[in-house]
C-alpha cells in the first residue's frame, strides 16, 4: 500500500514537471519570437532612417516626391530611387523649376537644343498649274457681217497660223462693196480718190492684199469670201456653227499662243510675306517626269481669295515645242528669305507646346549637377517649317528641351508649378503634392479642380491609333483579371473574389506606363489611382456586399480607360452591361447577362448598352 502511494507522488510530479517544461518553451519561444521581430524592425528602421548616405527617396519619373523609406511611387507605382543629396546642397533650386533625376531624363527621352540666331530661310513648297499667257490670248473677229457658209477649222484644239483661210461667209454687204470698187476702176482715172476709197474700204474689212487684186482681176462680183486668221495658235473655242449669221465684230474663236506660258502656283497667306519678286522657282510638271524647270517669280496677286485663303504666284516660262500644255500640275520650291529680319533668333517647332493662346517652351537652368527646367512664355513670330522665329522670350545661348517637353510639363502639372494648362502656378488642383489631400478651403479646391478639369478635358486629344500596342495587350489583361473577379461576384464567392481582386492590383501594376506620351500619359495615371483605390477597396471590404459597392465603381472607370485608349486581347468581344434596378455598369464577355449585383436573386436583371472592339 506504502509503495503505491509512492509511486503516485512520483507520476504526479512527473506530470508537473513537464507541464512546467512544456509551458516554460512555449513562453521562451513567444518571447524570443518578440525580441527578435522587434529587434529586425528596429534594424529596419533604423537602416532606412539613419543612413548617412539615403535619408530620402524619389520616384525617377516623379522627383517631386520625398519619402523616408524606400516602397512605390503614390503617383505611378514605380519603385523608389535613392535621393543623390550630394549636388542639391550645394546648388540653389528655384521655386518655379522642375528637377529632374538622370534616370528621368532618359526614361523621358528629353533632349535640348541651344537657341541660336541665323537668317530668316525657309523651304516653301507650291502647288501650281500651267495657264496660257493672258497677254497671248486672242478672240478671232468677223469685220464682214454675213452668214457662215462654210468652216476650215472645225474642233476646239486646233492649230491655226496667221494669213490661214478658217470661214467662208455670205456678205450682201461685201457685194455691194465690190460693186463700188469696180465702179472706181472704170474712173479711176478721172477720180483716182474713188478708187483708192473703195479699195482701202476692203483693206478695213480685213481682205488681204492679194485678195482685193484677186477680185479686182477677175472682174467678177465675188458673193462668198474667205476670212483669213489674224493669229497663230490653238484653237481654245468655237463660237459659231455652219450657217450662223454673224455681224462685224462677232467672235468666231478663241485663239491662245502657247510659245510661252504662265505656271500659276498657289501659297498661302503665312508664306506670302517670304514671297518677292524676283525669287527663283525649281519645279517639275507632273506630265514630264524627269525635267527639272526654273523660273523666276513675275507677279504676286495682291488679292487672298476669300475660299481658299491662298494667292496666286506667277511664274512666266518659254515653251518651245509646246510642251506645256495648258491644266498640268506643278510642284515648286522655293528657297525663301526676309529681307526685313537678320540674325533672328530660332528654335525648333518641337520645342513649343500651343494652349491655343499661348507659346510655352522650358528652359534648361544652368546648374552644375542639378537638372531642371523653367516654365516660360513666349512671342513667335514667322514660321520657317521645322523652326519658328522667337520674336520675344528668349536669348541666344539659352537652351531648351525639343524632345519629351509634354513630360516636363507632366511634372510641373503634379507639383501644382506653372505649366501649359495651369500658367499661374495655382497649386488649388494639386493641394501641394501630388496625390496627396493637404487640407485648405475645401469649397474653393473643388471650384478650382471642376475648372482645371473642364478646361484640360477640352485640350485632351488621344489618338488610339497611335497608343502602342504593348500598352494595349497589357490592358487587355487587366479586363481578363476584372472580367474573373466578375464572374466570382456573381457566384458569390466572397473569399475567391478577395483573392482575385489582388490579380487584378498586379495586372494594373504591370501596365507600362512609360509607353505612353504627353496627354495620355497624365491620362492613364489619373485612371490608374481611381482603379487602384476601388480595386484596394475590394481587397479591405468585410462582406460581399461591400465588394460588389467598390466593384460598381470600378467597371465605369476601366470602361473609359478602354474608350481613351483601346485595349487588344484574343479578339474577344467585350460588352458595356447595365442593370436599370441598381443603376450600375460592368463589363463582360458574354452577351448573356449575368449581373454580379444580385447573383441567384436576379441573375439576368440588366442589358447590353456598348460594345468595345479590339
Amino acid at each position: 500500500m506504502e509503495n503505491k502511494i509512492n509511486s503516485m507522488k512520483k507520476y504526479k510530479n512527473y506530470i508537473i514537471g513537464a507541464g512546467i517544461l512544456i509551458i516554460g518553451i512555449i513562453l521562451g519561444n513567444v518571447f524570443s519570437g518578440n525580441d527578435n521581430t522587434k529587434t529586425s524592425h528596429s534594424e529596419e528602421e533604423h537602416n532606412y532612417v539613419q543612413d548617412p548616405v539615403t535619408k530620402l527617396w524619389t520616384c525617377s519619373m516623379h522627383p517631386q516626391i520625398r519619402m523616408e523609406k524606400p516602397g512605390k511611387c503614390p503617383i505611378c507605382g514605380m519603385t523608389l530611387i535613392p535621393v543623390d543629396n550630394s549636388s542639391s546642397s550645394e546648388e540653389k533650386i528655384g521655386d518655379n523649376e522642375i528637377v529632374l533625376t538622370a534616370e528621368a531624363i532618359e526614361l523621358a527621352n528629353i533632349q535640348t537644343s541651344i537657341v541660336e540666331r541665323a537668317s530668316a530661310t525657309k523651304e516653301i513648297r507650291l502647288l501650281g498649274r500651267v495657264k496660257p499667257d493672258e497677254r497671248r490670248l486672242f478672240s478671232q473677229v468677223s469685220h464682214i457681217p454675213g452668214r457662215i457658209e462654210r468652216l476650215y477649222v472645225n474642233f476646239t484644239g486646233e492649230k491655226v497660223y496667221r494669213g490661214q483661210k478658217i470661214v467662208r461667209i455670205y456678205s450682201p454687204d461685201l457685194i455691194s462693196a465690190q460693186k463700188e470698187l469696180f465702179e472706181a476702176i472704170r474712173s479711176r482715172d478721172i477720180y483716182p480718190q474713188l478708187y483708192t476709197a473703195a479699195r482701202n474700204k476692203l483693206k478695213l474689212w480685213k481682205l488681204s492684199d492679194s485678195q482685193i487684186d484677186a477680185i479686182e482681176k477677175s472682174k467678177k462680183v465675188q458673193e462668198q469670201i474667205d476670212i483669213l486668221s489674224d493669229y497663230t495658235g490653238y484653237v481654245m473655242k468655237r463660237n459659231v456653227e455652219l450657217g450662223d449669221y454673224i455681224t462685224e465684230g462677232s467672235s468666231l474663236f478663241d485663239i491662245a499662243d502657247l510659245n510661252s506660258v504662265w505656271v500659276m502656283f498657289e501659297a498661302y497667306e503665312a508664306d506670302i510675306p517670304w514671297i518677292q519678286v524676283g525669287n527663283i522657282v525649281d519645279f517639275t510638271i507632273n506630265a514630264i517626269p524627269g525635267k527639272n524647270f526654273k523660273g523666276k517669280v513675275t507677279y504676286i496677286d495682291p488679292f487672298v481669295s476669300s475660299s481658299t485663303r491662298v494667292a496666286k504666284v506667277r511664274v512666266e516660262l518659254k515653251n518651245p515645242g509646246n510642251k506645256l500644255l495648258p491644266e498640268m500640275y506643278a510642284n515648286g520650291i522655293i528657297k525663301a528669305k526676309l529681307t526685313n529680319i537678320k540674325n533672328a533668333i530660332i528654335i525648333p517647332k518641337s520645342a513649343v507646346l500651343w494652349t491655343g493662346k499661348r507659346a510655352v517652351v522650358y528652359v534648361k537652368v544652368p546648374h552644375e549637377k542639378t537638372i531642371s527646367f523653367v516654365y516660360r512664355e513666349i512671342i513667335l513670330g514667322q514660321d520657317m517649317g521645322n523652326f519658328y522665329i522667337v520674336a520675344k522670350g528668349l536669348k541666344e545661348g539659352e537652351v531648351v528641351a525639343t524632345n519629351g517637353v509634354f513630360r516636363i510639363d507632366a511634372s510641373a502639372q503634379l507639383i501644382g508649378q506653372k505649366s501649359m494648362m495651369n500658367p499661374t502656378g495655382s497649386k488649388g488642383n494639386t493641394g501641394g503634392m501630388a496625390g496627396m489631400d493637404m487640407g485648405g478651403d475645401k469649397k474653393e479646391k473643388e471650384t478650382k479642380t471642376e475648372m482645371n478639369d473642364a478646361e484640360m478635358k477640352k485640350m485632351v486629344m488621344i489618338d488610339k491609333s497611335k497608343i502602342d500596342p504593348k500598352f494595349k495587350s497589357q490592358l487587355g489583361e487587366v479586363v481578363d483579371a476584372y472580367i474573373h473577379l466578375k464572374d466570382l461576384l456573381f457566384d458569390g464567392d466572397f473569399a475567391e473574389a478577395k483573392m482575385q481582386s489582388k490579380n487584378v492590383e498586379k495586372a494594373l501594376n504591370n501596365v507600362d506606363m512609360l509607353v505612353l506620351l504627353g496627354d495620355a500619359h497624365n491620362e492613364w495615371m489619373k485612371d490608374l489611382k481611381k482603379m487602384n483605390l476601388q480595386v484596394t477597396s475590394i481587397m479591405n471590404a468585410k462582406d460581399i456586399k461591400n465588394q460588389r459597392i467598390s466593384f460598381a465603381k470600378l467597371g465605369p472607370e476601366l470602361g473609359k480607360s478602354i474608350e481613351k485608349f483601346g485595349f487588344k486581347n484574343s479578339n474577344k468581344p467585350l460588352y458595356l452591361e447595365y442593370c436599370s434596378m441598381k443603376d450600375v455598369y460592368w463589363l463582360s464577355y458574354d452577351k448573356t447577362i449575368k449581373n454580379p449585383f444580385y447573383g441567384d436573386e436576379m441573375p439576368t436583371c440588366g442589358e447590353v448598352t456598348k460594345e468595345y472592339k479590339n
